[in-house]
């Protein structure tokens, strides 16, 4: 790999990757923004001086800035630690309240604090949904991807690779439909012909019977998985696609969930958790792999940021939303002193992620792989 092309997939993938998901992100909380009043000052993608930049009819400042790891949205009346009491101070007039993000109902402020991330879970959403209608869902074929010991399909001398045509004489294509058949018919002889290479050959498999606790009847084992390389991709219509879409979501940030509880049980080491670099390092490697993985890469990351913004951390999205549901319960906002005690604590914990994670990142990098492709190129 050229240094050309290792700078292509590795920095410039996951600068584009980074720079769309920040954007999403930040067009959540700008829309909703707009939408309820709100005046927005500064939209930037990255932090630090500008580099490019524009004004709309909104005033509105548009910008790239020089570090591009992140991004923000300025909003009218969203001001520092303190700013409650400098406003307190120095009262707005009418028409600078109408358009004050501080000045809104709890839920407005509500609304665009959670649009961020709400916008990345909507955009993974549809990023999986467009790849259902436009290329597909990957289904497995009735293929052999691999023969357990002891099967029912090695007792058959049935091998990796082949492709179970019909059983019983009766036509069969996919995988789950292998599955459903088999499962049918424990402890029955069953005739199946199996594609091996270019010749079909006749097997008889006699399906292991085990019972499952809470069934009734057993089931039938084949003892094969299915070959991940014998896939075929069905186009979806609008409304499955979208379906599609909105479960994918949906199961990711149940496995997120269920990884970090299994972290926190002490059944996952944390050393699991990736940061930019290893982010980086995935972004690459999977854009080396085809355009449809790199956009299921980048739904799976949105999610990600999405569900990380809201936890429940002052400075995160979701440390704001704790804070006004408070005030929500109390039925005035938090103190000042305490909110900004919560953000420099907040902000003091995510920067301890940070270089936790970056840790992570130095320590399991193939580094041997690493100067290896360096004194290639020298």
């Amino acid at each position: 790999m050229s240094i050309v092309d290792f700078a292509f997939n590795y920095v410039v993938v996951f600068l584009i990757v980074l720079t769309i998901l920040v954007f999403v992100h930040e067009w959540g909380h700008y829309w909703i923004a707009r939408r309820c009043g709100v005046r927005v000052e500064v939209f930037s993608i990255g932090f630090g001086p500008e580099i490019f930049g524009w004004t709309d009819k909104h005033d509105t400042r548009w910008k790239i800035s020089a570090i591009p790891l992140g991004g923000y949205v300025k909003m009218f009346g969203e001001a520092d630690l303190g700013w409650e009491e400098e406003e307190e101070a120095q009262p707005l007039p009418p028409e600078e309240k109408a358009v004050s993000f501080h000045h809104k109902k709890l839920w407005q402020r509500s609304a665009i604090v959670f649009a961020g991330p709400a916008a990345n879970f909507i955009f993974a959403a549809a990023l999986v949904a467009l790849l259902a209608g436009i290329i597909g869902t990957a289904r497995p074929l009735a293929a052999v991807g691999e023969v357990q010991p002891g099967s029912a399909a090695e007792a058959a001398q049935m091998l990796p690779g082949d492709r179970i045509t019909a059983i019983d004489g009766a036509p069969i294509k996919w995988f789950e439909d292998l599955r459903e058949t088999v499962s049918a018919k424990p402890g029955v002889t069953l005739r199946m012909d199996v594609a091996r290479g270019d010749e079909i050959v006749s097997l008889t498999v006699t399906p292991q019977a085990r019972s499952i606790e809470g069934q009734d009847t057993p089931i039938g084992l084949l003892g094969v998985r299915f070959d991940p390389q014998a896939v075929e991709y069905e186009r979806q219509g609008p409304i499955d696609a979208v379906s599609t879409g909105a479960m994918y979501t949906v199961q990711m940030v149940t496995r997120i969930f269920g990884v970090l509880g299994e972290m926190i049980s002490g059944h996952r080491s944390a050393e699991e958790l990736g940061g930019p670099l290893r982010i980086a390092q995935l972004s690459g490697d999977i854009a080396q792999l085809g355009f449809k993985e790199l956009v299921m890469f980048m739904a799976a990351l949105s999610v990600n940021l999405g569900l990380i913004n809201l936890f429940p951390i002052p400075v995160l999205d979701g440390g704001r939303l704790m804070f006004y549901a408070a005030e929500g319960l109390r039925g005035r906002p938090v103190a000042p002193k305490i909110e900004e005690y919560g953000m420099r604590l907040g902000l003091a914990l995510v920067l301890f992620l940070v270089v936790f994670v970056t840790w992570n990142d130095i320590t399991q990098m193939p580094w041997d792989r690493v100067f290896t492709w360096f004194k290639g190129l020298i």
